[in-house]
């Protein structure tokens, strides 16, 4: 894949060294968010992506009752058949 530039530059904004423990976990000082995206880079490094989880106000009423409708026939026993992935699966 080739290297793309950039159209703006970036800055860094702190710079500090961290430590692995022996569950190879590091702290990140001053998180804003508490879950990350990771993604490992071939070249070592690692980019960190904030993700935010949706509250239960955010989903419309809509969904909401169409998730319990759901839930209730799945604990019905009113279910399609199980369908077959096998054919996507590597062998």
């Amino acid at each position: 894949m080739p290297a793309t530039k950039l159209k703006h530059k970036l800055t860094v904004l702190e710079r500090y060294d961290v430590v692995a423990d022996a569950k190879k976990r590091i702290n990140l000082r001053n998180a804003k968010t508490k879950y990350f995206h990771v993604k490992a880079l071939s070249n070592g490094c690692y980019v960190l992506e904030p993700r935010v989880l949706v509250s239960p106000d955010m989903i419309s009423v809509r969904s909401l009752k169409m998730l319990d409708k759901s839930a209730a026939n799945l604990k019905k026993g009113l279910a399609s058949a199980p369908i077959d992935l096998s054919a996507f699966l590597k062998t």
